[in-house]
């Protein structure tokens, strides 16, 4: 407490009688102090303690809640008994040598991780110790506590101590009355913590929330001496013991009484039997237990209950309180002769060690799955199987598991006819000689004969709870009604529909989500098997209740099965039509009619309906149904249906005939083309998924073979989808079965989810128009439309561009322009596409895509970097080497990330006693637009699109307006490759109007762009505006390469040259200024000079030349108004500056200038073409080159040639760029980061960082 806060600490923070009163309640102080003697300072921001000398009298100081951090200024306080530091930031304890008299000292919540100077020669009086919440862990941290002979009072709670050793130290802490522990792992790692801490304290009367009575040290010394066997005995003594004082203290009464009354009316007194005996009533104990068949559990599980016995007593009270009189065999038989007969349960198995025979009635796999689950129990026999027939050669299920395990089986087409029971069936029946039958899942009617034919009867599955939902569409009705719970029942079969006495129920709640599909999945089957071997359990020990089912409530429910019952009325409330169509998904599907405009009509049937509330749909299409007065509207999640409360449902999925569609292609016109153009690998696979299909359905399969016309149902659906994931590793689901449910579709379905895990075939055309360019000995078939969705398509204002070929100035095609209305086409396809099939392809399957568009560009190699130096004036080679090269190498590295990409957990500071679990979560952020520039047309593509599309985002390009060959040329590989539709869109089209709609386009959630800084700027202005989306920039730069004079000058002259020529120079890590030192700098142009007159410019496409035309003409123009003003300004113009004469094409003579000064235009901005502007310096002033090298806006890159490794890591440090080459230049690789700093953008490409571009990060939180 500083000075400055004296006059206000004092007589103004002097305790009110209620606050002292309830502080000192608060903090549990044994002794209160008086008013006078304290002083509150709570919650006051004090850093130190200071400036309390006129407090000498000082008995109590609350210092809680401060920010203190050191024990100090007490040394006036000599009489100070109470002292709370609680919360605050307290790393050591020091400095308590003056207050000799301290009882009481409080430090909870700072961060002590040791305690020390406290022991009785530094405070020979104190009382109680509070440590609490603080960062102590193991014995050694408290080992001071054992020179604290005077402390009774220890509170250690809620610390990190795990050592069990911190015992030993207790048991030298001689007066120690109170120990607090709980909050530390020592307590859930050593069980019996409690038992060694009473033993190892001879005076502990209180332990954590608990005291400890002369009883617990007596079972203490007892586990300890005889282990759990001798604290039980123990535990019996003492409950003897109570049991007589009890009695004593009754008897007592009863004598009393006694005396004032005749003898004749005098009350017996009470009797004990207890025994020392421990052996003899153990053996009694465990006597009952085994004639009782432990029964009384059995019934608790069953019906929630205690059983009691008859005179009202409990069935597990004491044997020791019986009358004495009495023996241990009669109190045994009296216990057994008193057990509450169970009603209805049968007494045949309690008197005999026979195993039960058991007859399972039923089909299906639930019925098979009971009885793999019965075969398992040693005191039951399955005896026979009885089921339905074949249906032509497919046997069901639950026959063929019998016969595998060696069960007779017996297959029955009816039991009855016109109500009577077949002769020749209930023989077969009775040849069994079964004493309890079970039926997990029967359809058809079983007489009464064999219902009751079984020694034991008949128990019952039912799926719903009954009396609740009688009839065969139990399921569907507990969902149609918009119940709350489902659930299932087993009962007693009876002459009634579902009318039994029930054995047992089981439930769950609805989730809004269920449909009779999962409620079945996810509760009803698993958990009805499990119950189905319970119930037989308790028939097997006798204990399986009979509870007469209530009228009250019981409902009759009509069959589903039956065509008429499945018409779903659409004059109701959105919740009935939702309910109804889910009570029937995913059979059979509730019923509705189209109303067609030319007066036809179609049936249709409905599934996954949800309760929609996401607003108004826009370019819905009307529908007309049958039934509802309003329209139904076809949208891109589904089809829309109003009830009558003016709520919407959707529903996702539509079957026409036997095929189920997306509802949103209702209105599709084109269908999906079947695939014809089978590899002879998935030749092989279509015999593997015949001999599935054949498996299943017990017949041939062909082409046309369609899966549900051949009987099969729900439970086939789910083998044959397993069965296929297993063998083939695809993501498939139920639904698609509907989908694709004929032989044919269904393999081409799943030749699809291949092909997304390896390249199609190259045979394989796409629709689209395109031009043929006729270059290097080639006919390339190039797009020429905008590709949206996976298709090809023409823009929507019908505009187009010209591409031009820099080489000879001529058109080579026209393409699509695109316009703002397309790229939202494009990027609500990306945003669907996101939350749609995209999201449901695994991180492993998304790079195996990746890969496979990188094996498809690798083998299309030559096409593409022919189109690259047609398009973009590109040297051939290099456009083989490093456009397409590069590309490749992006697409490969990015795709060994996609299942590498994860978060971190954290350790934070839980809320005790909770424990908390933080995580994050690496994310993809959503729609991404790329915005690419004309000098590396495929590479730029690449870079940013690989990172984006391994982060698990979708995309849309707009690549340069003059040369998008490449893009569109790509853009058909993807979806060779496997790419779903959506996830990457190409839109060549001019910056101003789809760059533009691409920026401000609020569903895009991150843009990428390459380019110059004042568009960058403005791109940025544009994120911003419209919905703050994230951006990464990639923008100019002038680029300083600086050669000291000790360099090794051919390399030099070699990589100064390429520093500024390569590519013509439209290269944006481009040397954009060359610092020569003085001793070599005409040398250095000598060499250039010569190297340049040897230059070969031409034809990109010849194998011999070096230097291509430049892009297009605006940038040949510029390149020409650039070197004019250089000259204008001075600088000398040493070689070219000029159109390469007697060539037709864009070809611009590589330029050098000298002489240049930092003032001058050319120094300061970038060319973006083969101009070399070379400055002069002295390397005696290293400091002034390096602020000459620095002065500009630009840091994109630099480098330097030395070989001084000194000087290379001087400048290393000291340049102000995202890229620094060292005797080399141009050196790029995919797995490091490139990026610029200043106005050269922020952001990285390449590299593990690029990927952070493109991804998000999410915490989570969980209490435990």
């Amino acid at each position: 407490m500083s000075n400055a806060n004296r006059k206000e600490i004092t007589g103004l923070n002097r305790m009110t009688p209620k606050g002292l009163k309830e502080l000192c309640k608060k903090d549990k102080l044994y002794q209160t102090p008086r008013l006078n003697d304290v002083l509150y300072l709570h919650y006051q921001g004090f850093q130190c303690i200071e400036s309390l000398e006129e407090y000498t009298e000082l008995k109590c100081l609350w210092l809680e809640c401060n920010a203190i951090s050191e024990i100090q200024g007490l040394e006036t306080l000599s009489k100070l008994k109470c002292l709370f530091l609680q919360n605050n930031l307290i790393t050591k304890i020091e400095n308590l040598d003056p207050c000799r008299e301290l009882d009481t000292l409080n430090l909870s919540s700072n961060h002590i991780r040791k305690i020390q100077n406290i022991g009785t020669n530094v405070l020979p009086v104190l009382n109680t110790l509070t440590i609490a919440s603080n960062y102590l862990k193991d014995s050694e941290s408290l080992l001071d506590l054992i020179q604290c002979k005077t402390l009774s009072v220890l509170d250690l709670s809620n610390n990190r101590i795990d050592d069990i050793l911190i015992v030993k130290i207790f048991e030298q802490m001689l007066n120690l009355k109170v120990l607090v522990l709980q909050g530390n792992p020592v307590v859930s790692r050593l069980p019996q913590y409690r038992k060694t801490l009473i033993l190892a304290c001879k005076e502990l009367t209180y332990l954590d929330s608990r005291p400890v009575f002369p009883r617990d040290r007596a079972c203490a010394e007892a586990w300890k001496r005889d282990g759990y066997e001798g604290e039980r005995k123990e535990n019996n003594r003492w409950n003897r013991a109570e049991r007589r004082k009890t009695r004593e203290s009754v008897n007592c009464t009863i004598r009393m009484r006694n005396s004032h009354r005749p003898p004749d009316q005098h009350v017996p007194l009470l009797r004990s039997s207890d025994s020392e005996d421990d052996t003899c009533a153990e053996t009694a104990r465990k006597k009952v237990e085994l004639e009782n068949g432990c029964v009384e559990d059995l019934w608790e599980e069953v019906s929630g209950e205690q059983p009691i016995s008859q005179h009202g007593t409990s069935s597990s009270s004491s044997l020791e309180d019986n009358d004495g009189t009495s023996s241990q065999d009669d109190l045994i038989a009296e216990k057994l002769s008193n057990r509450r007969t169970l009603e209805g349960r049968p007494a045949v198995l309690c008197e005999t060690k026979l195993k039960m025979r058991i007859a399972i009635i039923g089909q299906s796999n639930f019925a098979a799955d009971v009885l793999e689950l019965l075969l398992d129990r040693p005191n039951i026999q399955i005896v026979g199987v009885f089921t339905i027939p074949d249906r032509g050669s497919r046997e069901d299920i639950l026959a063929t598991t019998a016969i595998i395990h060696n069960i007779p089986v017996f297959k029955f087409a009816c039991w009855r006819r016109k109500g009577v029971a077949l002769p020749e069936v209930l023989e077969q029946y009775k040849s069994v000689g079964a004493t309890l039958n079970v039926l997990p899942f029967c359809s058809q009617f079983i007489p009464m004969e064999v219902i009751d034919g079984a020694l034991l009867g008949s128990i019952c599955y039912h799926p719903s709870i009954l009396p609740r939902h009688r009839g065969a569409s139990a399921i569907s009705w507990t969902l149609i009604e918009g119940d709350e719970v489902a659930g299932f029942s087993i009962f007693w079969a009876d002459d009634g529909l579902d009318t039994g006495p029930l054995l047992l129920t089981r439930q769950t709640n609805l989730e809004p989500t269920d449909t009779l599909d999962t409620i079945y999945k996810r509760f009803l089957y698993p958990e009805g098997v499990k119950a189905m071997g319970v119930a037989v359990d308790m028939v097997a020990s006798g204990v399986a209740p009979k509870i007469i089912q209530a009228e009250v409530g019981a409902t009759y429910d009509p069959a589903m099965f039956k065509t008429e019952n499945q018409v779903i009325n659409l004059q109701a409330t959105a919740e009935k039509i939702w309910n109804f169509v889910r009570g029937l998904d995913s059979v059979p599907g509730a019923i509705a009619t189209v109303l067609h405009e030319n007066g036809t009509e179609e049936q249709i049937r409905l599934f996954g309906a949800h309760l929609y509330s996401a607003g108004p749909v826009s370019n819905g299409k009307a529908l007309r149904l049958r039934g509802l007065t309003k329209t139904a509207w076809i949208h891109s999640g589904g089809l829309l249906i109003e009830g009558t409360d003016g709520v919407f449902v959707n529903i996702r999925r539509i079957k026409r005939d036997t095929k189920v569609i997306n509802a949103s292609e209702w209105f599709k016109q084109a269908e999906d083309q079947s695939i014809t153009d089978f590899s002879e690998d998935e030749l092989v696979k279509r015999s593997l998924v015949a001999g599935i299909w054949k498996a299943i359905l017990k017949e041939d399969v062909d082409s046309s073979t369609d899966f549900f016309a051949s009987g099969a149902g729900s439970m086939d659906v789910v083998r044959l989808v397993e069965e296929v994931k297993e063998t083939f590793d695809v993501p498939l689901q139920n639904e698609q079965v509907f989908m694709a449910p004929v032989f044919e579709e269904f393999f081409s379905l799943l030749v699809r989810f291949l092909r997304q895990g390896s390249a199609c075939s190259d045979d394989q055309q796409l629709n689209f128009q395109a031009f043929t360019l006729k270059a290097n000995k080639r006919e390339i078939r190039v797009p020429t439309q905008l590709f949206i969705n996976g298709e090809f398509v023409d823009s929507d204002s019908q505009r187009t561009l010209e591409i031009v070929n820099p080489t000879n100035e001529e058109v080579i095609c026209k393409v699509a322009c695109a316009s703002a209305t397309d790229v939202d086409k494009a990027v609500q396809a990306a945003h669907s596409a996101f939350y749609g099939s995209w999201r449901q392809i695994t991180p492993r399957q998304r790079g195996q895509l990746m890969l496979n568009l990188a094996d498809l560009m690798e083998r299309n190699k030559e096409e593409l970097a022919t189109i690259e130096s047609v398009d973009s004036g590109a040297v051939y080679t290099l456009a083989l080497k490093t456009h397409v090269g590069m590309s490749i190498e992006a697409w490969r590295y990015f795709a060994g990330w996609c299942d590498k990409i994860q978060g971190n957990t954290i350790p934070v500071n839980p809320a005790r006693p909770n424990n908390v679990l933080t995580f994050t979560r690496k994310e993809p952020i959503g729609v991404c637009g790329l915005i690419t520039p004309w000098n590396y047309p495929l590479m730029m593509l690449s870079w940013k699109m690989a990172a984006c599309i391994a982060a698990g985002n979708t995309c849309l390009i707009k690549p340069a307006q003059t040369c998008p060959l490449t893009a569109l040329k790509f853009a058909e590989l993807t979806v060779r490759a496997g790419f779903p539709p959506g996830v990457i869109n190409v839109l060549p089209g001019k910056g101003s109007d789809a760059g533009q709609a691409v920026a401000d386009h609020e569903l895009v959630r991150k843009l990428g762009f390459t380019g110059s800084t004042p568009i960058g700027k403005h791109i940025m202005k544009s994120c911003a505006d419209s919905n703050l989306k994230k951006c990464s920039l990639e923008l100019g730069g002038k680029s300083p390469l600086i050669i000291f004079a000790d360099c090794d000058m051919d390399k030099a002259v070699r990589h100064g040259m390429s520093s500024v020529f390569f590519n013509k120079g439209e290269n944006c890590i481009a040397a954009g200024r060359l610092f020569v030192e003085d001793r070599i700098h005409d040398e250095f142009i000598r060499r250039v000079l010569k190297d340049l007159r040897t230059m070969t410019i031409g034809d990109p496409l010849d194998r011999s030349t070096a230097h291509g035309p430049q892009n297009h003409k605006a940038h040949f123009d510029k390149l020409l108004e650039f070197c004019r003003r250089g000259v204008d300004e001075g600088a000398k113009l040493v070689y070219g500056g000029c159109r390469v004469p007697h060539l037709k094409g864009y070809f611009f003579t590589p330029t050098v200038f000298t002489n240049v000064t930092d003032d001058m235009f050319i120094a300061q901005e970038e060319s973006f073409g083969p101009i070399m502007i070379i400055s002069k310096f002295n390397g005696s002033d290293v400091d002034s080159l390096m602020q000459r090298a620095n002065r500009t806006e630009y840091g994109l890159a630099s480098g330097v040639f030395t070989k001084d490794i000194g000087k290379a890591l001087n400048f290393a440090d000291r340049i102000e760029a995202g890229t620094v080459f060292v005797n080399l230049y141009n050196k790029t690789d995919v797995a490091a980061p490139f990026g610029g700093f200043k106005q050269s953008g922020y952001g990285k490409d390449l590299g593990q960082e690029a990927l952070n571009e493109y991804l998000k990060t999410k915490c989570v939180t969980v209490e435990y």
